[in-house]
């Protein structure tokens, strides 16, 4: 229980840290590159095991957290982008909303139970991912501001499906913040890719303020991973049970941090998407 909670904790943390991005204007991808790197280094630092490149690229996990590290940044990155256009609470529950994509894995991977509830809970998810993205009719509303809450809602899932096949499958107990360091790795690199491209086609300015935004998000991003991986290998319940409640505390918590400190706006159409958002996550436990 206590790593459910911690990884509750730290990835409102990650919502919060986000959003504070358009307030102190930094760059998200510059941040986002400093933010793996940071994570990184902490995972490293608190690792007790020794490690060469050669044990890394040996391991079963290796090639997952490469690919897991490219979608780590690129849902990352669309997240913060989906924060400060559709607001905080959109992209939380867009995220959270996705729990959906690893229930329905886990019937056919971990022979876990889909019955007519969990069903009629799935699709009650997607209508509140809709309901929650979509802006008061008179808005100006942009198609890709329902786009971005949609890609959050695949990379979160695809994510989340594949730290749980990973630590089912291949990833030992005593390798969890390896595991974790080496993808953040993974995740820094393909950044460091990006800026350098951007960076010779002189379409990016660095500045020392994205930066300070990178280190701010690095250490809660890696206990965020961490205690997931963690949640999952204690098994006190399925997958789909943990991932929910785990979704559903997340959700709560960073709807009213929107709301009380960050003074957003919750139209009648987004309270609804909020309110079928939660009664879908617990059909989805029933």
């Amino acid at each position: 229980m206590i790593y459910l909670l911690l990884s509750i904790l730290f990835n409102a943390v990650l919502f919060i840290i986000i959003k504070l991005f358009a307030k102190f204007n930094i760059d998200a991808l510059q941040a986002l590159v400093v933010n793996y790197f940071v994570a990184f280094g902490v995972g490293l630092f608190f690792l007790d095991t020794s490690f060469s490149p050669q044990i890394i690229i040996s391991q079963e996990w290796f090639k997952g957290s490469i690919l897991l590290g490219f979608i780590f940044i690129s849902t990352f990155y669309v997240t913060t982008i989906t924060s400060q256009r559709n607001g905080l609470s959109v992209a939380s529950v867009a995220s959270k909303m996705s729990v959906i994509i690893p229930i329905i894995l886990g019937v056919f991977l971990y022979d876990e139970t889909l019955g007519s509830v969990k069903i009629l809970g799935i699709i009650i998810a997607l209508i509140a991912v809709y309901f929650t993205s979509k802006k008061e009719t008179g808005e100006i509303q942009q198609a890709s501001n329902l786009v971005f809450p949609i890609l959050v809602f695949i990379g979160a899932g695809t994510i989340d499906s594949s730290l749980k096949y990973l630590q089912t499958f291949h990833v030992p107990s005593n390798q969890i913040g390896l595991f974790s360091s080496v993808t953040f790795f993974c995740a820094f690199s393909v950044g460091i890719l990006i800026l350098v491209f951007l960076s010779l086609k002189g379409k990016i300015k660095f500045a020392g303020r994205n930066i300070l935004g990178g280190i701010a998000l690095g250490l809660p991003n890696f206990f965020s991973l961490y205690y997931l991986v963690k949640m999952l290998e204690a098994k006190a319940f399925e997958s789909a049970t943990l991932f929910t409640i785990h979704n559903i505390a997340i959700v709560l918590v960073s709807t009213f941090v929107g709301i009380l400190f960050f003074k957003e706006r919750i139209s009648m159409r987004n309270a609804l998407g909020i309110g079928l958002a939660l009664f879908a996550l617990f059909l989805v436990t029933y």
